[in-house]
């Protein structure tokens, strides 16, 4: 039987669509925890790691009880310290971000008992919420693959609950660390600087902006990371990694998608898939794949109910992506 892990906040969310629709759920590793558990219902267990309010415990674990692939030993209210987030949607992609609570940061402890999983899916939404010592820690003491999204490392929070972008500046300090990561177009852009006027370079995001990739992907497998993948909206993914010593880049497209309805959580269940493909495929590609799959079957709906077992999704995997 797999083991997965997913580290990370279960924030109380009020979403605000591009389409004007007020959605109130859990998010962040609500996502790739459901998504994983659809998939892995009959073949392993997916395990929440998270710091809550004592509120939210009980309708977290209404939530989660639907699932019997979820194993919530993981996810502690022992601090009553939890996450409240408020999203508006600006457009489909870009949205504005309130925070009025937080939860403490994932310590070695927290992550003790399950060192004998096999892939650990850090998803963390702010800089503090999963510490640098933990990630040391599963190195030294486990054989699970580490799964990491950037998006916590490139967004910092405020005194006035203000989710803003931010350099990772200590970048260079994490990637021996992690085995795979995933950000997207936006968050690289925040991890790849080299001269004096990057602040004045950053003013804005610049969608079309991708020639900084290849030089980026260097530097991160240089560090000890064995894989990058950088997401594209809706073109899909690139990604690369090393065979024999030489550089890989790899593009894999997008699944197609009816109306986008909300794009909240795509990036989490995306690192699920990758997770997926790893641990039940060993396969890169197939790693890509399957996060695309999450990951646009995650804009389908408002609702969980847009995640798919594993049958069903191996059919999407088919139809997409037949040799």
């Amino acid at each position: 039987m797999k083991k997965i892990a997913v580290v990370g906040p279960i924030p109380r969310d009020t979403i605000i669509t591009h389409h004007k629709e007020r959605i109130q759920k859990y998010g962040c590793i609500t996502h790739p925890c459901i998504a994983l558990a659809k998939l892995m219902q009959d073949s392993g267990s997916v395990f929440p790691i998270a710091h809550v309010h004592k509120k939210d415990m009980t309708p977290i674990a209404e939530l989660f009880s639907k699932f019997p692939a979820i194993d919530m030993r993981g996810v502690d209210d022992s601090k009553d310290m939890g996450t409240v987030i408020a999203l508006e949607f600006i457009d489909q992609n870009n949205r504005l971000e309130k925070q009025t609570a937080f939860m403490n940061p994932i310590l070695p402890k927290d992550v003790e008992g399950f060192l004998d999983v096999d892939a650990f899916v850090m998803v963390p939404i702010t800089d503090f919420e999963i510490s640098l010592d933990t990630l040391k820690y599963i190195k030294a003491n486990s054989k699970a693959k580490i799964i990491f999204d950037a998006h916590g490392a490139t967004t910092c929070l405020t005194i006035n609950g203000d989710r803003l972008r931010r350099f990772w500046a200590e970048r260079d300090e994490w990637l021996p660390y992690i085995d795979v990561l995933k950000m997207n177009l936006e968050e690289s852009q925040c991890c790849w600087f080299q001269n004096e006027y990057q602040l004045e370079d950053m003013t804005s995001y610049d969608d079309s902006k991708t020639d900084h990739l290849d030089e980026f992907a260097e530097h991160v497998l240089n560090q000890g990371t064995q894989s990058l993948f950088v997401t594209l909206d809706a073109h899909g993914c690139v990604g690369y990694h090393r065979e024999h010593g030489t550089t890989q880049k790899h593009f894999t497209k997008s699944i197609d998608v009816q109306e986008v309805i909300d794009t909240t959580g795509c990036g989490d269940s995306f690192a699920g898939g990758l997770a997926y493909g790893l641990v039940y495929h060993n396969s890169l590609k197939k790693a890509a794949e399957f996060a695309n799959i999450l990951g646009g079957l995650r804009t389908q709906g408002k609702t969980y109910e847009v995640f798919k077992n594993q049958k069903q999704t191996e059919q999407i995997q088919k139809k997409f992506y037949s040799e």
